[in-house]
C-alpha cells in the first residue's frame, strides 16, 4: 500500500477546510438502489418484502406475500385485543403472560410496518385490509360475547 495524497484544501469565506471524501462505490453485486427511488408507492408484482429476494419476480409468490402481510395484520389486531390481566389481579403469572403477548404483538406490528416500507401499493392495501378485518373480528363489539345493547 502506498501513501495516499492529501485532500485538496478549499478556501471559502476565509475558512480553510478539507474537501469531503468522494461517495463510496456501488456494491459489486449490482443491486445498488438509490434511496430517492424508494420514496414513493409503486404498483407491480416485482417487490422485495421483508427478506432479500422475496417474493422476486413470481406473481404467485407475490400473491403469497400479500396473503402473508394480510394475516400478519390480522394477528396484530388479535394480539392487541387479548387481555389476560384483570384490573383487580395482583398475580405475577398473568402479567408475565400479558407481557409475552405484548412482545409478540409488537414484533408482528414491526413486521407489518417493514412490509409496508417496501412502498408497494398492493402490500399497503393488504396491510390496511388485514388491520380492518382483524379489528372487525377481534376489536369491534360485533363478535364480542356479552356485549348486548339491550
Amino acid at each position: 500500500m502506498g501513501i495516499t495524497p492529501p485532500l485538496p484544501i478549499r478556501h471559502h469565506h476565509n475558512i480553510t477546510a478539507a474537501a469531503p471524501p468522494p461517495p463510496p462505490p456501488p456494491p459489486p453485486d449490482g443491486h445498488h438502489k438509490s434511496f430517492s427511488s424508494l420514496m414513493h408507492f409503486y404498483w407491480g408484482t416485482h417487490a422485495e418484502i421483508l427478506f432479500s429476494g422475496w417474493p422476486g419476480n413470481s406473481k404467485g409468490m407475490y400473491g403469497l406475500a400479500l396473503v402473508f402481510v394480510f394475516f400478519l395484520a390480522v394477528f396484530v389486531e388479535m394480539f392487541s385485543n387479548i387481555n389476560l390481566v384483570k384490573p383487580e389481579s395482583k398475580r405475577a403469572g398473568p402479567v408475565v403472560l400479558q407481557t409475552v403477548v405484548h412482545g409478540i404483538r409488537s414484533g408482528l406490528a414491526f413486521m407489518v410496518m417493514l412490509s409496508v416500507m417496501s412502498y408497494n401499493g398492493g402490500v399497503f392495501i393488504a396491510a390496511v385490509l388485514g388491520h380492518a378485518v382483524g379489528y372487525v373480528i377481534f376489536g369491534s363489539p360485533v363478535f364480542k360475547k356479552g356485549s348486548s345493547n339491550s
